[in-house]
């Protein structure tokens, strides 16, 4: 085998998973997920029921985008975003580029300043318990969904008067966290998306000069599903690898 069927993962290198949007009431009235951002990877929402919203801060401003069935919105590497359900059943096929680098750390939560940057510190209050009662998790997730809100309420009110300033400290910040392990990252990027845009301009190449080349390969694959989890933003099932 070789060519585009040698390569793994979906297709075009992506990530797949769905998203049940908390409806965890939050301080300011609303309910929701966690603010955060993605340092290396852009991420797509395709609205699959109920209704709500997603605050953005970018280099475009503060913005809030309406999510409704069939909506399909999308932002690149360093918007912050945070999903708000407002009708309680939001429900979102997400997609996100480089496969595999969300779940290696790409993003980036949006604790307050102090935290963001002692990286021990970050690390301590990002992580969830490895295991604990339904209960247990649910509270953890929710005490950092409320502590990366309340970082995410300072940094608006900065982005009000200074957005450049605003950001730079948040990227220069979320930078710096995720240094150490652009090695790694790279390594994913060149076996996914990466090997999946030069298998497919080969093909082009062999098509080109008369030969099926990868078409001679042809199969069909399924992917495995994990099983629901706390995630960011919301209960979480995630696909990947191959059944």
């Amino acid at each position: 085998m070789s060519g585009i069927a040698a390569v793994p993962g979906l297709p075009g290198g992506v990530g797949v998973s769905r998203l049940r949007v908390y409806a965890w009431p939050t301080a300011d009235g609303l309910s929701g997920g966690s603010p955060h951002l993605h340092t290396a990877s852009s991420e797509a929402y395709i609205v699959l029921a109920g209704r709500g919203r997603v605050q953005t801060l970018s280099a475009q401003g503060l913005a809030t985008t309406e999510l409704e069935p069939g909506t399909v919105a999308w932002f690149t590497p360093g918007t912050v975003h945070r999903l708000i359900n407002d009708d309680g059943g939001l429900d979102i096929l997400t997609v996100m580029s480089n496969a595999g680098l969300p779940e290696a750390g790409d993003a980036v939560l949006t604790f307050p300043p102090e935290i963001l940057a002692d990286p021990q510190s970050y690390r301590r209050h990002a992580a969830l318990p490895a295991s604990g009662t339904e209960e247990e998790l649910a509270d953890a997730a929710r005490r950092r969904r409320d502590l990366a809100l309340d970082g995410f309420a300072r940094l608006c009110a900065h982005a009000e008067t200074d957005l450049d300033g605003a950001l730079r400290g948040l990227h220069e910040a979320a930078t710096t966290l995720v240094a150490g392990r652009i090695p790694d990252w790279r390594a994913i990027v060149e076996a996914g998306p990466s090997a999946q845009v030069s298998a497919a301009l080969e093909q082009l190449e062999l098509l080109e000069s008369g030969s099926a080349g990868n078409m001679r390969e042809s199969r069909i694959r399924t992917a495995a599903h994990s099983a629901e989890r706390f995630g960011m933003c919301g209960r979480l099932t995630v696909w990947s690898g191959e059944s």
